[in-house]
């Protein structure tokens, strides 16, 4: 996904005022306005880098005539102690923009650094990791952007980007077959074009969804391995598969070789260890 940048810079704006409100007073009274200085962002742990363009765009919205160079890039593999940038020129906006920057590289360093763990141990199978709705209010897009650069593959954005057919959904509309009609006709009155999917919570259900047909994506939620196997061979390249619910490193392989082709993991950007980084001042 490209990170759009209006929304970006908003949500950057949000943080900046819950952060700055009036003034960084500490800074302002123990440093001389026109003090200059530079700073550099050191790795305290080995992981995937992700969030360095965004903390650009914190430190040049504090002052645009900072000078901020990268010694490494977004995807990249880090290793404690790595230089990741450099920041120089007003002292007062580097310490203001400081936390901002830091909060941001690590939140999604530590999403990237999960996401990578996730791909390498399905490699070599054609399984996709698929990211979730699971992230923090006003940062779904840093977030599933971190996704993307861990080498995981973006679900849907938010509610209006696709249908998703949930238990919830099917319990209240009276059926699966009830949901898929009344989803059919809402898209043909509202004009609309999107990927329908729906879950199945037995093997029963996905032999509804298959002599019902309209659905691109069957998610299979919380089937063990074997009843995914039996899933996949029933569905047999109809429709799509995903596999959701109590998937974890230690077993997500067993799962992907099960033939699915997506496998969701809320705990990419629900369940996340920031990694550590240090901005230290330098001569």
């Amino acid at each position: 996904m490209q990170v759009d940048r209006a929304q970006i810079e908003h949500f950057l704006d949000i943080a900046i005022a819950e952060d700055i409100g009036e003034g960084d007073h500490t800074s302002l009274a123990t440093l001389e306005p026109d003090q200059q200085g530079k700073a550099i962002l050191i790795a305290k742990q080995d992981g995937i880098l992700a969030g360095v363009k965004i903390a650009e765009i914190v430190f040049h919205k504090i002052n645009s005539q900072l000078k901020f160079h990268t010694f490494k890039k977004d995807g990249e593999a880090i290793y404690n102690g790595d230089k990741i940038f450099e920041v120089r020129g007003n002292a007062i906006a580097i310490l203001m923009a400081e936390r901002l920057a830091l909060n941001i590289v690590q939140r999604l360093s530590g999403i990237a650094t999960q996401t990578r763990e996730y791909v390498k141990k399905i490699e070599g199978l054609p399984t996709k990791i698929l990211d979730t709705r699971k992230t923090t209010p006003g940062m779904r897009l840093l977030d599933k952007y971190a996704v993307k650069v861990g080498g995981g593959t973006n679900h849907r954005i938010g509610l209006y980007d696709m249908i998703l057919i949930k238990d919830n959904h099917i319990d209240f509309a009276g059926g699966i077959e009830i949901a898929i009609d009344r989803v059919h006709r809402y898209l043909q009155q509202k004009n609309l074009s999107l990927k329908i999917e729906i879950e199945a919570r037995s093997l029963e259900d996905v032999q509804r969804i298959l002599k019902k047909g309209g659905v691109h994506c069957v998610l299979l939620d919380n089937f063990t391995p074997q009843q995914t196997r039996e899933a996949v061979a029933m569905i047999n390249g109809k429709f799509e598969t995903e596999s959701s619910g109590n998937i974890t490193l230690q077993n997500v392989r067993e799962y992907a070789e099960c033939g699915v082709d997506y496998i969701s993991i809320g705990a990419l950007t629900h369940q996340i260890r920031s990694l550590d980084f240090s901005l230290k001042v330098s001569e």
